[in-house]
């Protein structure tokens, strides 16, 4: 049985004041109405209203899409080239929300323009949807509030969003193709063991002699394959399933394998790249945003995509608040860090243009990714080829064996 997905928390719509004492209103996720009073007592809000909402507006039904992280970027980009224009931020949303092709996104667009015109911020507005914009875009769009410019940070938002998205699609691209090729590779192999094998197995019985061993195995294993199938497709689901959860709930699991990934020939040429992609492109973006180094590692952290990664960043963090230069605690992970980035970072940090040299490695590394993808393909069609071979066409040879040792004998 396929593993669940968890359920997604109910979402309350509530109405308060801030600290102000301005009316301001919104929705957001929790667990129960307690905590979701005590949530946003946190964020300084006194809330008078508070109540569950009977359907999510942003959910795949009644006629809307999933929104996906591509539809962010987008929302990203058009704000951005918006602002940039000189067109007022509400404005914006207006126009961006009204033309969205998915209900879902406008919707989501539309009760951020409702918080904002309520006397919230910007980026108190998108907090309210932790689901769809991370602490990285709340941060940098708090940012580009304060110093007043949030035209320039918009459009590095929408920079570094449209730049991860085309490196999660370079991975994706990567993993498709093989894992495409072999679920139909078993499905062919299951066909044949299930449908074509029995029919040559009821003919060979009336060769009265024996048949090669190669075929015997075939046909023994057509025939197991027949009276446990579901048997075996019970097991296949479960192992899936389980596997599924145990890389859930295991932070063990999920740690050794992401380090096996960076161990495993090739497809360690790929993670460390990417890794190292997602690395600098978090860090240029966040430091030229004017977010300190030591709270921008934490963003960087859950951006790199790889756990080992991760725990050597937040190490990084460590090392500089206490007065560490960022080069010199990377220096620590030469498995991770390549001299070359270390050097470029270096370079940053001495001639203060550290966003610079951060963004030029991130551009390095992404043209890197899509190298490491193209090897990865061209090594794995010959290597998929030989596997389909071996295993169609062997279950071919073994039905013909029969056929050329009677051909033979006559």
């Amino acid at each position: 049985m396929a593993a669940k997905k968890p359920a997604e928390k109910p979402t309350f719509i509530w109405e308060g004041t801030n600290k102000d004492g301005k009316k301001v209103k919104g929705e957001t996720q929790g667990a129960n109405l307690g905590m979701v009073k005590a949530d946003l007592r946190r964020q300084g809000i006194t809330p008078k209203t508070v109540k569950k909402k009977s359907k999510s507006m942003f959910s795949s039904g009644g006629g809307g899409k999933k929104i996906v992280t591509a539809d962010i970027a987008i929302f990203s980009r058009q704000l951005a080239t918006m602002m940039k224009a000189g067109v007022p931020l509400v404005q914006s949303f207006d126009i961006t929300g009204q033309g969205h092709s998915n209900p879902s996104m406008r919707d989501l667009i539309m009760a951020i323009k409702a918080n904002v015109e309520a006397g919230g911020t910007f980026a108190s507005a998108l907090k309210q949807h932790p689901l769809y914009f991370d602490d990285l875009f709340c941060n940098l769009v708090e940012a580009g509030e304060q110093s007043g410019a949030l035209e320039t940070l918009l459009e590095k938002v929408a920079t570094y969003k449209e730049k991860t998205e085309a490196l999660k699609a370079k991975i994706k691209k990567a993993l498709t193709y093989p894992i495409a090729v072999l679920v139909v590779a078993l499905v062919v192999t299951a066909i044949l063991l299930i449908f074509v094998v029995p029919v040559f197995a009821d003919m060979f019985k009336n060769f009265g002699a024996d048949l090669p061993a190669f075929t015997a195995f075939v046909v023994k294993l057509s025939d197991a394959v027949i009276d446990t199938w579901y048997i075996i497709a019970a097991v296949i689901a479960g192992s899936f399933s389980a596997f599924s959860q145990a890389y859930k709930r295991s932070p063990v699991l999920r740690h050794n394998i992401d380090r096996l990934l960076l161990r495993l020939p090739v497809i360690s040429d790929l993670t460390q790249k990417s890794a190292i992609a997602r690395f600098a492109r978090t860090l240029s973006t966040m430091f030229a945003a004017g977010v300190p180094l030591v709270e921008a590692m934490d963003s960087v952290a859950g951006a790199s995509g790889n756990r080992v990664y991760r725990q050597a960043i937040l190490q990084i963090r460590d090392d500089i608040s206490t007065g560490m230069q960022l080069q010199a605690s990377m220096g620590q992970f030469p498995d991770l860090f390549p001299n070359m980035v270390i050097q470029m970072v270096s370079i940053g940090e001495e001639s203060g243009a550290l966003d610079s040299m951060l963004s030029k490695v991130a551009d390095y590394y992404e043209e890197q990714v899509d190298d490491a993808v193209d090897n990865l393909t061209a090594l794995m069609e010959p290597a998929i080829m030989v596997f389909l071979a071996i295993v169609i066409g062997g279950l071919v040879i073994a039905m013909y064996l029969p056929i050329f040792k009677m051909g033979a004998v006559v």
